[in-house]
């Protein structure tokens, strides 16, 4: 259970989750500072941090850089500062004046605390918000500002928050790094002294790092150790700076936003930062994922119960060239394979033929669908399966009704070329009538087809970031525009509370909390390669929950990588995820059908523990053998053991047996495809060793049963 204490004659703040603690004070100078984060404490315990802070060893030292609860430009501070501010008469700095708090309960089994400040000059408000639930051990913390004065504040920095971590020896930083096609690298590297800022400059979340971050003593494994992380739902450009002072303390700020652009709040007006959710754990990164899982679930997607459906995507089939009659004859095919739900993606609109046109205008391409989707969408739902629909509502061509018409929408910047990355512009979803126009055509294309899915596209980076019709368009476009964008997304699902729809970004470029608590699944890379997959889907596993991870089948050789695995290695690779078909099943043998019809039945049987139950990573990717994820049921009635082997081991080394958790100790077990009947005790302590076909591409599902 959670609860948020006050110690009146120290004026400690305790917030307790029910594994953990948060402690923290405002001091004699008024600021906000952090106490403690980490194991579970009374507020009697907690009043042994509370001392006065020691002098500066000398006049170069000033203010230390870690341990505010939102550092602040203003006085002796040199470190990062989470909130930067310049008054209309030039003063850049912020003084803490404590103004009173408030403790309510926002929703049942919820608690939050607000702690109220402003500027001891200026009519700036600051509240900073930490909001604790019942069943889990994420604290949820924001910061809102207002400016009560009459004339605008630039708001140059505006972090939702800044953690600190307990003095250690050593600290480790782990996060995701990489590029489109080769996102969520798993990285982990012994903190260096400094500030090591991760970010993204791009006007999305970015394929190139993602606003996580997990901190240890550099001595947690996948099991065992004390982890910190934190994670920001924003889904536009973003910074986390995490420093290491010479003093040995470490600690971390973000928000959102990159360096340079700055949001001028006017007389009157609010700006609340997105979340910035904090999570300590013992037990690991897998007990610290298998936390950020849960959490998801519970507290950030829009259906958790919800069982994903079977996919199909008729891209890899028919590219550009869509037409009715051969969507059906492809759908029929889907849905005798088992599919639940079938996607035709991009060319079914405008003057749509390849990349090079067509963007903006979204109605049916006449001579391909002569009467429009429905009878379309008609057939697909008379088979038996849901329909959905490729769209990239933030991107315009210039090749198109909708660009000659209005030129004017995309971001630029006057005089300055507007750089066509895959033959496309942004539109500026930050002007609102930009925002309407895209609400407006989606409501009515949702709602006029029945469609059921989306998947939402977006398929290039900002640049030349402007709004030319607005002084400080350049500054607010960065931020108005994911407004605008998770505007859009709610008053569409408002309106239309069946739909359902994927965050795509090219891939992987917008995956983050914040687009996932107004979708329900993400595309996280367009890389479909199997084993690439292995390596990609770890990463994401770090922070994000398997239901949440679209994963493909796919045509061999693959169209990015050239390499051809077995259906059965690619199923299997899948199926650690929302399964989706997309190859080609017209170029499909019937042996290749058979055997995967058999594959996705075998995947429904089992979907509910991928998509519901708790994940652990029995081994990590690796060159010399094989990687291997488990799923177990939240009573520990069944799980499912997922293995995959690049290659087959060397002659004469011995494979390793997997040894899987999370189950009944006093139970026995029997193996859905072999009926071999398996003592939790021995599955725990001695393992399993899962029978994989001879020779390279090797992978197998075991799917264990509790025996009544």
């Amino acid at each position: 259970m959670s609860v948020i204490a006050f110690a009146a004659d120290t004026g400690v703040w305790l917030l307790s989750t029910p594994r953990t603690s948060y402690a923290l004070r405002i001091d004699a100078t008024g600021a906000p500072c952090h106490l403690a984060w980490g194991p579970a404490l009374t507020l009697e315990e907690v009043q042994e941090f509370v001392t006065e802070p020691a002098p500066p060893p000398s006049s170069f030292e000033g203010r230390p850089s870690v341990g505010d609860e939102l550092p602040v430009d203003g006085g002796p501070r040199y470190g990062p500062p989470s909130l930067q501010v310049r008054f209309a008469d030039g003063t850049r700095a912020f003084e803490w004046q404590a103004t009173g708090h408030r403790v309510h309960e926002p929703a049942p089994g919820s608690a939050e605390l607000v702690l109220d400040f402003r500027d001891r000059l200026h009519p700036l408000r600051v509240a900073l918000h930490y909001r604790v639930h019942d069943d889990s051990d994420v604290i949820e913390r924001w910061t809102v500002l207002r400016n009560d004065g009459d004339a605008p504040v630039a708001l140059q920095r505006a972090d939702s928050a800044a953690w600190t971590l307990p003095l250690r020896d050593d600290y480790r930083l782990s996060h995701v790094t990489g590029q489109w096609s080769a996102e969520t690298q798993l990285r982990r590297d012994l903190l260096p002294f400094g500030e090591t800022v991760l970010t993204s400059r791009r006007g999305i979340t970015s394929h190139h790092a993602n606003p996580w971050v997990m901190l240890d003593a550099g001595d947690a494994t996948e099991n065992h150790g004390q982890v910190w992380s934190a994670a920001l739902a924003w889904s536009g450009s973003w910074r986390i700076t995490v420093q290491r002072t010479p003093d040995g303390r470490a600690g971390f700020t973000g928000g959102a936003g990159h360096e340079g652009p700055s949001l001028l709040l006017g007389p009157g007006e609010e700006y609340t930062t997105p979340v910035h959710a904090g999570l300590y754990c013992e037990g690991g990164f897998g007990a610290a994922s298998r936390a950020w899982h849960a959490y998801t679930l519970a507290h950030v997607l829009p259906h958790p119960q919800e069982i994903q459906p079977v996919i199909y995507n008729s891209w890899e089939a028919t590219g550009f060239d869509v037409d009715e009659a051969g969507q059906k004859a492809l759908a029929a095919r889907a849905a005798a394979l088992g599919v639940e739900l079938y996607v035709m993606d991009d060319g079914w609109f405008g003057g749509r033929r390849s990349e090079e046109a067509g963007l903006g205008d979204w109605t049916p391409t006449p001579d391909r669908f002569p009467r429009g989707l429905t009878p379309l969408v008609e057939e697909v739902h008379r088979l038996g399966m849901r329909f959905g629909l490729w769209v990239e509502p933030e991107m315009v061509s210039p090749d198109s009704d909708l660009y000659r018409k209005h030129p004017d929408w995309v971001l630029h910047i006057p005089h300055r070329a507007r750089t066509e990355l895959r033959n496309q512009l942004v539109l500026n979803f930050a002007r609102h009538d930009v925002a309407e126009w895209a609400y407006g055509w989606l409501t009515r294309l949702v709602g006029d087809h029945g469609i059921d899915f989306l998947k939402w596209d977006m398929n290039r980076a900002f640049s030349e970031a402007g709004w030319p019709d607005r002084a400080d368009g350049a500054d607010e476009v960065w931020t108005t525009y994911v407004h605008h964008l998770y505007d859009v997304i709610d008053r569409l699902r408002a309106d239309h509370p069946h739909l359902r729809i994927e965050a795509c970004s090219g891939g992987g470029g917008r995956v983050d909390l914040g687009i996932l608590s107004r979708t329900d699944q993400a595309w996280p890379s367009d890389n479909t390669d199997a084993a690439d997959r292995v390596t990609i889907q770890h990463g994401y596993s770090q922070l994000y929950p398997a239901r949440t991870m679209a994963a493909w089948v796919t045509d061999v050789p693959n169209q990015l990588t050239g390499r051809s695995v077995p259906l059965r290695f690619r199923f299997h690779v899948a199926m650690a995820g929302a399964l989706g078909i997309g190859g080609d099943l017209f170029r499909w043998s019937d042996a290749e059908l058979a055997e995967g019809a058999g594959l996705l039945a075998e995947y429904k049987r089992v979907r509910h523990l991928v998509q519901q139950g708790t994940q652990h990573r029995l081994r990590a990717p690796v060159d010399d053998g094989p990687a291997a994820t488990q799923y177990v049921a939240a009573d520990g009635g069944e799980t499912l053991l997922l293995v995959w082997q690049r290659a087959s081991s060397p002659h004469g080394r011995p494979s390793r047996p997997l040894r899987p958790t999370g189950l009944d100790p006093a139970a026995r077990y029997r193996d859905a495809r072999t009926g071999a009947v398996h003592s939790a005790t021995v599955l725990r302590d001695y393992g399993i060793q899962p029978e994989l076909p001879p020779g390279d591409w090797a992978s197998a599902a075991v799917h264990l049963i509790r025996v009544p």
